[in-house]
């Protein structure tokens, strides 16, 4: 037996997951909630795009949930941490944070500790979409290769839009800092003592989909073009990296330090680390013509290309990366900037009555008693901005065709609509530019837990949804890194379909289209696309006079 250890570090906690790579069982496992701030995130109540976090939660989290996974799995027989082979390890992103020259975090120094710039700036945060704005137009005059993979614009949600903005909006912070990481780039770095620049090893997926790095040009992008930007921007070039490597090879191996700590093997390789939906996407079975939705607070959507075939460039995604989630493979991302988070916004803000902890299954349940239309309701999903397909943060959310009887429940049901058709419009680009979807499989706690998303997600997109067969897609997928990394002379694999074929399954239960429900979806989305298309795109003579009124005849249609 071999066993393996999967971190995955979420918007609100880490879990740690042990498996037996031989099967794909989850031995034990263990969450620990960050401690700083609000539910882990560090906020600002005078401005909402600001979202930091702690990284002592982050070390806190290795410690807390390590131990409390191997408790759980000493209770299977046969289970000895001595036969732990690896460890992976996936976080959120773009969530950079600045470090000082041995790549400690400057939060920790005590000159910084309570300053939110010196933190983790969380993927979330948006509060640099001036300066998103600024590369892009930059790069479309100078450098436009540089947007071509991925997706002709930079977002406020990536690495140099925060560095620029905490450049521009705290010197003090970005002079002090020697320079940059992503926090699946110091994590692997921590437990293998290499977090000094001159040894880390940077993620392939945060470097190709967030800071623009691609082999065709070098890596980064040029010091000239950053320092147009600013020119102490350029200088940090020089001190960022000129090489990025995919989850199949090791970032080093564990220290003496961290194994006593930990109660595991000293010398066992971590892998290279990479963002949680993109080893969700692993752990969740993701291979050619398959489109996994990671489906949480946000979404992230993931394909793979084989890298030997060539590929259009697809405009509006966040990226097309070479071994971004599998070596050998394009990686394709996309996804929505909030699905998770806005039924929570209106279960926590809005939504009167109950138990918090019931609201959510009330809902649910009140929901799926609804037909297609009978509410009379569109919304669109942009409460936490556009990621794809049209990249913009400053969009808001909107709900159109509420009367004096709209009730909770009626808004609820146009919410989780308005997150599929923003999910189908991301399906369609994609295959516009040739990229055939032939199967979808969902992860995620919605995923699992709603079966009103679910089908009503089916219905839109006319597709069969499958859900995978874990629960802990993200914290699988490090562990088949893992298990990758350790290599088949350990106990583990040497090739990710290999693994991949042993751990990965689907629930048996999947859902699929109702005819009836499709054909009123496809009616309802054509007057989403035009509130998507009018408010959207700069420039766009949307006509939208006809949108209330067809509500109401699809609504009385569909109550009648």
């Amino acid at each position: 037996m071999a066993f393996t250890i999967g971190l995955d570090y979420g918007t609100n906690s880490v879990r740690c997951l042990i498996v037996d790579i031989s099967n794909g069982n989850e031995l034990g496992s263990s969450v620990y909630e960050y401690e700083t701030g609000e539910a882990g995130i560090v906020l600002d109540p005078g401005d909402h795009n600001l979202a930091r976090q702690n990284p002592a939660d982050y070390i806190k989290g290795i410690e807390v949930t390590i131990a409390g996974a191997l408790k759980e799995a000493a209770k299977t027989q046969g289970f000895d941490p001595k036969e732990i082979i690896g460890i992976g390890i996936d976080t959120t992103g773009s969530t950079p944070m600045p470090v000082d020259k041995n790549g400690t975090p400057l939060s920790f120094d005590p000159r910084f500790a309570d300053n939110p710039n010196a933190m983790a700036w969380l993927w979330k945060d948006h509060t640099a979409y001036a300066e998103a704005a600024e590369i892009t137009e930059l790069a479309k005059k100078k450098h436009p290769e540089y947007l071509t993979k991925c997706g002709g614009t930079y977002s406020s949600e990536w690495f140099f839009s925060k560095i620029l903005h905490c450049l521009r909006t705290d010197e003090a912070v970005f002079d002090a800092a020697y320079t940059w990481y992503e926090y699946c780039d110091w994590l692997p770095a921590l437990l293998t003592g290499n977090t000094s620049p001159d040894k880390i090893k940077m993620s392939r997926c945060a470097a190709g989909h967030k800071a623009m790095f691609n082999n065709e040009w070098g890596g980064l992008p040029a010091k000239d073009f950053l320092a147009e930007l600013d020119p102490k921007l350029g200088e940090l070039r020089d001190r960022l990296y000129e090489q990025s490597y995919s989850v199949d090879t090791a970032a080093g191996t564990l220290t003496n330090e961290w194994a006593r700590k930990l109660g595991i093997p000293a010398g066992i390789p971590v892998a290279v680390g990479a963002f949680d939906a993109h080893l969700g996407a692993v752990g969740s079975g993701v291979g050619p013509g398959k489109m996994v939705q990671v489906i949480g607070t946000s979404s992230c959507d993931l394909l793979v290309w084989d890298s030997s075939t060539p590929l259009e460039d697809i405009p509006g995604v966040c990226g097309v990366v070479d071994g971004s989630v599998l070596p050998g493979y394009f990686g394709i991302e996309a996804g929505q900037s909030a699905v998770g988070d806005i039924f929570n916004w209106f279960v926590s803000y809005i939504q009167p009555g109950g138990p918090e902890s019931a609201k959510h299954r009330l809902l649910d349940e009140e929901a799926e008693k609804l037909k297609p239309g009978q509410t009379g309701l569109l919304a669109l999903d942009w409460n936490n901005g556009n990621r794809c397909v049209l990249v913009d943060q400053r969009l808001t959310g909107l709900l159109v065709g509420q009367t004096l009887h709209t009730r909770a429940v009626d808004i609820y049901r146009a919410l989780v609509e308005a997150t599929a058709f923003g999910a189908l419009t991301i399906i369609n680009r994609i295959e516009e530019y040739g990229v055939k979807i032939n199967e979808v499989i969902n992860c995620g706690g919605i995923a699992e837990k709603s079966s009103v998303v679910m089908q009503i997600y089916a219905d839109v997109t006319n597709r069969e949804m499958k859900v995978s067969g874990s629960s802990q897609t993200c914290a699988l997928g490090s562990a088949i890194a893992a298990a990758v990394v350790a290599g088949s002379s350990s106990g583990g694999y040497d090739s990710f379909a290999d693994a991949q074929a042993a751990i990965c399954t689907v629930k048996e239960k999947t859902y699929k289209p109702i005819p009836e429900n499709v054909a009123v979806y496809a009616d309802l989305y054509r007057l989403y696309k035009q509130l998507h298309d009018g408010f959207g795109i700069k420039g766009h003579s949307a006509d939208i006079s006809n949108v209330m009124k067809e509500l109401l005849d699809i609504k009385e249609s569909a109550n009648a």
